[in-house]
């Protein structure tokens, strides 16, 4: 690590493209300016450890995102479906005695989702 004193208003170079300026010096704090290209990432440490931290974060939830999916759409079929005791005390109407649909035309949506729509004949 280079260690270097400058004063207000002084430059320090890095190759070619890069010019570090001392803006000003207050107390325990210098406030400096950075000129380089725009492809140069110029990021301050604690916020780039920040994200990484956060990214770590999200990718380790991320992994439970499906889990956790299952189980909630469970939870909501085991509201949806009518208790077994309320099954058997129900009389038989005409219209429950028909032959169940097949499965995949019975599966209902979460409340809250837009039903979806056919898709367009192509011409």
């Amino acid at each position: 690590m280079l260690v270097l004193t400058r004063k207000k208003g002084e430059r320090v170079m890095i190759g070619d493209d890069i010019v570090i300026t001392v803006i000003d010096v207050r107390g325990d704090g210098v406030r400096i300016g950075f000129d380089a290209p725009r492809g140069v990432s110029i990021q301050r440490a604690e916020v780039v450890a920040a994200v990484e931290e956060a990214n770590a974060g999200a990718a380790a939830s991320a992994a439970k995102g499906p889990d956790l999916l299952l189980g909630l759409l469970t939870k909501a079929r085991r509201q949806d479906a009518p208790a077994a005791s309320e099954e058997a005390t129900a009389p038989v109407r005409e219209a429950d005695a028909a032959p169940a649909a097949p499965r995949a035309a019975r599966a209902t949506l979460p409340a809250g989702l837009p039903k979806p729509t056919p898709p367009k004949p192509r011409a």
